[in-house]
């Protein structure tokens, strides 16, 4: 047997083939399992089974096969020690030069409707990662390949060097623990998943993302950027979108994006959202589409140009045409219609976005700190009118209360200090991410003007001070809804009941940051 040994066990079988026939023109005898070793052996190739090496039989269906000191002495000598070359000699244990393998398809496996967790768990591959672990950790000796687009230059370094460097080892064991450490975090999300006892903040956390791609930058130029998904994103998050047309989306679109959709996602009639730098600049519903975007660009026809619209319905030629008058960046839609296309599509570098609505929402939110992550989940309650509470001699009216509910849906995705002017199920003025609250309502009533008239205000949080009120009196805004909790609420009730507004307390803030 030749001194040089490739020990080959992979699921992903992508040329397999090339790199096993590339390995025996090196020289390198290969030693192999189960399935691979049968493609490799109807390829032609001369390939030894693991069970021949060891001289002991794969056991118990499979579950082992490969954990064996013939195996893993190989992998784990290090060949610099003499005590270490003496007890291989001693056991008859060949050093392995080239490993290449990758494990069971877990992540494929559980996303498979109905998969049970029996079959979830023979999925569960031990010995692959094992192996991959010894060899990485004995990269000074051994070479690991995970990922089948390594093979080439690997055969490229062993036929013009005769061998693989050590800094090309070391990046290869690097992407090893890299690759067992995903595969680990995917077991452990999905397990923890199947039981209600699971901790919803658990002592340690390990969250399973890939690269989906390398983005041109980061919010600004001088930032390096990528976007990871998780393994299997679910049907109606933008990890799932399919692009249909346009050029690739930027860091800054995706998070746009992602605004766009979450508050999009909040209304069950036909709705139309328009996003600016995560923030909604117009957002309104209608009896459909072209009604629901029509009035969402009434809101703010400047700050809409450049910027992501989204829709809850599938988009029809109508509301298409409207679209194609103004300069947008991102379009997003559970559907086009045919002639939508067409229409949307004479735009180069328009990005077209197709997310169909989900069946469920997400229930976490991160955000990352300097050393740390924070961890929340999303609120899941659905906003309505019911357990609210009217505070002022005035109550409001039905129309009030339905544009209540509207408002508090949008200020929900506005960032505070946020208040949100609303009027017939159209933000008519939104005042976000300011310093203070009547600051915000001064920027909402002045985009909204003469339509303040009449129009209800939502606030994220409670008033501190009458203010906001005495501001949306003096627009004449006819009604109020805010969360309520202050210890001064008596003096904006007050004002209210001074200045006949109708006031609702909800008894739930908002704030974004």
């Amino acid at each position: 047997m030749s001194k040089k040994l490739a020990l080959l066990s992979v699921s992903d079988k992508t040329g397999l083939v090339e790199f096993a026939r590339g390995l025996v023109e090196q020289g390198f005898t290969l030693i192999s399992t189960g399935g691979t070793q049968r493609i490799l052996a109807e390829a032609g190739l001369p390939v030894q089974g693991v069970a021949e090496l060891t001289g002991f039989p794969e056991i118990l269906d499979g579950r082992v096969k490969t954990l064996h000191p013939k195996i893993h002495g190989g992998l784990l000598a290090r060949r610099e020690l003499e005590e270490h070359r003496r007890q291989l000699e001693e056991h008859g244990i060949l050093p392995f030069d080239v490993v290449a393998v990758n494990l069971y398809p877990f992540a494929a496996t559980v996303a498979k409707p109905g998969v049970t967790l029996e079959e979830a768990i023979e999925n569960i591959d031990i010995g692959g990662p094992t192996m991959v672990r010894a060899a990485a950790k004995n990269y000074r000796h051994v070479t690991i390949v995970v990922n089948p687009a390594r093979y080439p230059e690997i055969l490229q370094e062993l036929a013009e060097n005769g061998t693989v460097s050590p800094e090309t080892r070391f990046h290869l064991a690097v992407e090893a623990f890299n690759h067992t450490a995903y595969y680990d975090a995917i077991i452990a999300r999905w397990l923890a998943a199947q039981t209600e006892k699971a901790p919803l903040f658990p002592e340690t956390l390990v969250l399973p993302y890939a690269k989906a791609e390398e983005l041109r930058y980061g919010e600004n130029p001088q930032q390096q950027a990528a976007f990871y998904q998780e393994p299997h994103a679910a049907p109606g998050t933008v990890a799932a979108a399919k692009q249909l047309h346009g050029k690739a989306l930027s860091f800054n679109n995706l998070n746009d994006l992602n605004a766009a959709w979450e508050l999009v996602l909040e209304f069950d009639e036909p709705a139309a959202v328009a996003v600016k730098h995560t923030n909604p600049c117009g957002v309104a519903v209608g009896e459909d589409l072209y009604t629901a975007f029509t009035r969402a660009f009434e809101c703010d026809p400047v700050s809409i140009f450049g910027g992501i619209v989204a829709f809850n319905r599938p988009l029809d030629a109508r509301t298409a045409e409207k679209l194609n008058e103004i300069f947008l960046e991102v379009i997003v839609a559970p559907a086009y219609s045919a002639e939508a296309l067409a229409i949307l599509t004479r735009k180069k570098n328009l990005r077209l976005l197709e997310i169909p609505l989900p069946e469920k929402r997400e229930t976490f939110d991160l955000k990352k700190v300097s050393g740390g992550l924070l961890l929340q989940t999303l609120d899941p309650a659905v906003i309505k009118a019911e357990d609210w509470r009217a505070v002022t001699t005035k109550a409001p009216t039905a129309a009030q209360l339905a544009d209540m509910v509207f408002g508090m849906k949008v200020v929900k995705h506005v960032k505070s200090n946020a208040i949100v002017l609303v009027k017939n199920g159209q933000t008519i003025g939104i005042g976000a991410g300011q310093m203070n609250r009547v600051g915000a309502a001064k920027i909402a009533i002045e985009q909204a003007g003469e339509k303040a008239k009449g129009s209800v205000l939502a606030s994220d949080a409670f008033f501190p001070f009458r203010d906001t009120v005495d501001a949306a009196a003096a627009a004449g805004i006819a009604a109020i809804v805010q969360p309520g909790g202050s210890v001064r609420d008596e003096e904006s009730i007050a004002a209210c009941n001074e200045q006949g507004l109708a006031m609702v307390f909800t008894g739930t803030r908002y704030f974004k940051h």
